[in-house]
């Protein structure tokens, strides 16, 4: 198989007359402010090795449509696994009951673009099933030659490609393909009856051959195991308010949490965001300018177009610390009286579309992150974040640290295990003292989820410095 190989047309390859779905769906449209026909068939695959040999190995396909009417706030929907011109014109007739007289103008269409963000390439078609498995392998036992003292290796590979067709309202059929893989690696180490992890990975939207260079993943391992020997050293986070200074690059999911949710559309419309009804206020520090921007080719986050329709762009949502934007999908910006972001997105045909950050992010600023430290009398320094937990009202976050040091004197010192900041988005933004030079992307490993449903997204951020953040660890 060609891993650049076109995929056919998903309902001319389904038996589905183009013109008859284009009839069915204005038929169900007719009166109402917006719909769309969204056709998707998908592949993926995942390879788990762990403890010496391959745990599991999963191939999934999975076809099928959702058809939408949107009239007002109301919305149908109806879906089917199966792909034919009945189950398109039941479906019509089902979402077309959203109207119940209603009679809307009709949305504009989106604009049109002939950008592509990522190639066709196929990531399941290559490497070869038998090349990722001994992929695997090597990745498993150069771990271990790598230090005495581990003890195990997990290494897993996932990797789809989805395809989707958009049938929209005005007849226009927007097609794109989306390459999508991942490559991640665990290390655990021992020490004296002790154990500790460390993990790292990478991905985008591209086929399996940029990340699985010889180089590449034994960077993985090499950080992995990096982060798991600082780990056996490390002592308990007092707990307490003190200065903290992020590292770049991933630690911007703390950004992504606390303020990237708030700043979705439906839920600004709604009333229900610590952000509704504050565009012009001053929400973060000066200085601090946050972005969406699903247009960057390759990454994680990006779609050439959203599951709406429409190309994605970069929308400035914080400039120089006062809100002066939302992400939205078509439905939050033709409430809000605003223009659709390209942040519409759905986990599959079976779901609805919703705004959703794409790859969420901080503008680099003029410090060091060197002078950051030196500044802090005492403090934390948080290389690396786990899993965090945001409560959209009111912003509130918790986030668990899985490297960090303490700072002492301008030194770090310490490393520390526990650690959780606490806070709130729109506050933790006004605590924001010092900017770094050193922006950066996550590798590409982020998922994201949101009323159920899970999409890839991407985080950045520069160094960051804030003052007199709450930190749980243990009361000393």
């Amino acid at each position: 198989m060609n891993a650049h190989a076109p995929a056919p047309s998903i309902l001319a390859s389904s038996g589905v007359d183009t013109e008859r779905a284009r009839a069915l769906l204005a038929e169900a449209v007719a009166g109402a402010d917006d719909g769309e026909l969204f056709a998707e068939r998908s592949e993926s695959e995942a390879f788990l090795y762990d403890d010496g040999r391959l745990k599991s190995a999963s191939y999934d396909a999975t076809e099928g449509f959702g058809l939408r009417v949107v009239a007002g706030e109301t919305a149908g929907y109806a879906h089917s696994s199966e792909i034919s011109e009945a189950a398109v014109a039941r479906a019509a007739n089902s979402a077309a009951l959203a109207k119940r007289g209603y009679q809307g103008v009709a949305a504009e269409p989106p604009r049109a673009t002939n950008v592509k963000l990522y190639g066709d390439d196929n990531p399941l078609a290559s490497p070869a099933f038998s090349d990722k498995v001994a992929l695997l392998q090597e990745i498993d036992a150069w771990a271990r030659a790598r230090d005495p003292r581990v003890v195990q290796v997990m290494a897993s590979l996932a990797g789809e490609r989805r395809t989707v067709e958009i049938l929209r309202a005005d007849g226009r059929l927007i097609r794109d393909i989306r390459p999508l893989c991942r490559i991640n690696v665990q290390v655990t180490v021992e020490r004296d009856g002790r154990r500790e992890s460390g993990s790292s990975g990478a991905g985008g939207r591209a086929g399996f051959e940029t990340w699985i260079t010889t180089e590449r993943w034994q960077e993985q391992v090499d950080e992995a195991l990096r982060q798991a020997l600082v780990n056996l050293d490390a002592v308990p986070c007092p707990a307490g308010e003190t200065d903290v200074v992020l590292g770049p690059g991933w630690n911007g999911v703390l950004l992504h949490e606390a303020v990237g949710h708030g700043l979705e559309g439906d839920f600004n419309r709604k009333g229900t965001s610590a952000f509704s009804g504050r565009i012009g206020e001053r929400v973060a520090a000066p200085g601090v300018t946050v972005f969406d921007d699903g247009s960057i080719a390759g990454r994680r986050g990006s779609l050439t177009i959203d599951d709406e329709g429409t190309p994605t762009e970069q929308t400035i949502l914080i400039e120089d610390g006062v809100l002066v934007g939302y992400m939205h999908d078509r439905m939050s910006a033709r409430l809000m009286g605003q223009k659709a972001t390209g942040n519409g997105r759905r986990q599959s045909y079976a779901h609805m579309p919703m705004p959703r950050m794409t790859n969420t992010g901080m503008l680099a600023g003029n410090a060091t992150r060197e002078e950051m430290i030196a500044s802090t009398k005492r403090g934390l320094y948080c290389a690396n974040f786990g899993g965090g937990q945001v409560d959209i009202t009111n912003g509130k976050f918790v986030f668990q640290c899985t490297e960090a040091y303490l700072i002492e004197d301008g030194r770090l010192t310490t490393p520390v295990k526990g650690a959780t900041p606490i806070g709130d988005g729109p506050s933790a933004l006004t605590r924001v003292t010092m900017i770094g030079n050193d922006f950066d992307f996550d590798p590409g490993i982020g998922m994201c989820g949101k009323s159920g449903q899970s999409v890839p997204v991407g985080v950045g951020q520069p160094s960051l410095k804030l003052a007199g953040l709450t930190v749980g660890g243990t009361s000393l």
